[in-house]
């Protein structure tokens, strides 16, 4: 049996892929969240279910060693957990960067330290990144997420690197724009880290009407399963890729910024955004 631990499923992709990889005879799915009982349901499709919050050290350390215990390793890791914190660099207070930082960039970090020695006593394991197409291309009004984004795919380039002699392989999925509650809670985000009347008031109103407005539109914006689909195949491919990215407006947009460079991006985003 190959265990696989899941953070972040109490809702969207992380559900979603629990939901898809619990269904394979071969695999042990560990679904986490901070409150199990927001939770509980996954364990009827055949997850077990294990409190973790990735900010907290105890409850990383508790969470690996629940596995490590009873299947001497974790086989595979999904760091899904994370979230958006909006708003101008300028007017974002840094406790809220921190904050976002410490989800996204600090608790996927310590929980990938804590799963590698037993990856590397096995001789084998697979660590699936969840980033973003934010990982590679910034809109304004997003640049702390963008930020941590771009550092989840640092680290993840410089430790496939690393561990590839220990038989370990890692994987980045970059979803584009998906249906679940990040929309929401960025656009929270975005209202109440700038001043409403502050010099970035019309940007921060233009943002937040474009994120709606892009959110709600079917051809932009998928459902929590098509990014799921990929993170399965992410998991279970005999030689994963290194990048997977999500949806055909997101390798739009990327191959955009790739082949026409900042200045014409940059333009783009003065037309969506104006």
């Amino acid at each position: 049996m190959t265990t696989v631990l899941v953070t972040g499923t109490s809702s969207g992709i992380g559900r979603a892929t629990v939901a898809r990889l619990a269904r394979h005879p071969g695999l042990t799915v560990y679904a986490t969240a901070r409150k199990v009982e927001a939770i509980a349901d996954l364990a009827e499709a055949g997850a077990r279910l294990l409190p973790l919050d990735v900010t907290d050290e105890a409850s990383m350390t508790a969470a690996v060693a629940a596995i490590e215990a009873e299947h001497g390793q974790v086989d595979v890791l999904v760091n899904n957990a994370g979230y958006g914190e909006y708003g101008p660099i300028e007017e974002t207070p840094m406790d809220r960067v921190r904050a976002q930082f410490e989800t996204n960039v600090f608790g996927l970090s310590r929980l990938t330290q804590l799963v590698l020695p037993g990856m590397r006593r096995a001789g084998r394991g697979r660590i699936v990144n969840v980033s973003s197409m934010g990982g590679r291309i910034v809109f304004p009004g997003g640049g702390y997420y963008h930020a941590s984004k771009y550092a989840v795919e640092a680290i993840s380039d410089a430790l496939r690197q690393e561990v590839r002699p220990f038989g370990i392989d890692v994987a980045i999925v970059e979803p584009g724009l998906i249906r679940t509650g990040f929309g929401a809670v960025a656009a929270g985000s975005l209202g109440a880290g700038a001043d409403p009347a502050g010099p970035y008031r019309r940007m921060v109103a233009a943002v937040d009407e474009t994120m709606a407005r892009s959110y709600e539109n079917r051809l932009l914006a998928a459902a929590p399963d098509a990014v799921a689909r990929v993170i399965e195949r992410a998991v279970t491919a005999r030689r994963p890729r290194t990048r997977y990215l999500v949806t055909a407006a997101a390798w739009a947009m990327v191959h955009t910024r790739r082949l026409f460079g900042a200045r014409v991006f940059d333009a783009i985003n003065r037309l969506q955004f104006r």
